[in-house]
């Protein structure tokens, strides 16, 4: 089969317009937070940061196939001792775009810079918001289970006759488990924390997140061949990842540094044999390979 990778240099404000309807099974991204990183991107204050968004969201909602997903990493700052608002704005303003808000992951950040606030302690996470445009969607979760953990042989070891059958919630909830169910299973489904280091060193880029990280999203939304979407492509993470998972991705970025570095390092067509979903190599990139 042939991958392609397709990197465009622009404002993506514009260069969205030119993608066909229902063209993206998953757009994975993480645009310039609000007021931050003003020497790479100039900055955009949170009062003007929804406005700002929301023609580009607008784009985004267009080119998403039915059944895809789009994936916002973002964090609020602080200002001036009080977090601002700036995300939950946007969700709920998203929202009457015609996005469904369908799930929050949360990345927590194993090696958080260390620090120290008057009022607050430091930051170790950052929201990664799931929006659909449709209830139903494609979602691949055995791709992303999890071993059972050394947890499973204690607990499961003596089952008592409540362990047996279904165990109603005390409190009401109308949620039950029937703990048995578990014995023979290997695998768990993760939950929606995910614990990854930051990439600090050597990226040449004014903001870092882990390879791991669109490739965990890859995994649970596409399959190989399909497009993966990255309009704030940055120093090419997500489709240095998405090459090397065998996807077809699209990168936009406005700062042409950042566009020949990507394209310098990028494969352009790639003609592979088609191999069984899982079986793709995760060796790093050489030399630039896991910043935005």
């Amino acid at each position: 089969m042939e991958i392609r990778t397709d990197i465009k240099l622009g404002d993506c404000k514009k260069i969205l317009k030119t993608l066909p309807d229902n063209s993206v099974d998953l757009i994975f991204t993480s645009p310039p937070y609000a007021d931050q990183r003003k020497s790479t991107y100039g900055g955009i204050h949170p009062d003007k940061y929804v406005a700002w968004f929301l023609p580009i969201s607008e784009e985004l909602l267009r080119v998403l196939k039915p059944s895809g997903t789009f994936v916002l990493n973002i964090k609020e700052k602080v200002v001036k001792g009080e977090r601002s608002t700036y995300v939950m704005e946007l969700i709920i303003a998203m929202r009457k775009q015609g996005w469904l808000w369908t799930e929050e992951f949360i990345w927590h950040k194993k090696n958080a810079f260390p620090g120290k606030w008057s009022n607050r302690f430091r930051d170790s996470w950052e929201r990664l918001l799931q929006f659909n445009k449709n209830k139903k969607f494609n979602m691949y979760q055995e791709e992303v289970m999890v071993p059972m953990g050394d947890w499973a042989k204690t607990r499961l070891k003596n089952l008592s006759e409540t362990d047996k059958k279904r165990d109603e919630s005390k409190v009401g909830s109308g949620f039950g488990k029937n703990i048995s169910n578990w014995l023979d299973r290997k695998m768990a489904y993760p939950t929606n924390v995910l614990h990854l280091a930051t990439e600090c060193n050597n990226k040449n880029h004014s903001a870092a997140f882990p390879e791991a990280l669109p490739e965990w999203f890859i995994k649970l939304f596409t399959r190989q061949e399909d497009v993966v979407l990255d309009p704030f492509m940055g120093s090419g993470t997500t489709n240095f990842v998405a090459q090397r998972m065998n996807r077809n991705s699209i990168g936009i970025e406005i700062l042409p540094e950042y566009y020949n570095m990507v394209k310098e390092q990028l494969v352009p067509t790639q003609l592979i044999l088609l191999e069984s979903e899982g079986e793709y190599e995760a060796t790093e990139h050489k030399g630039h390979h896991a910043v935005r």
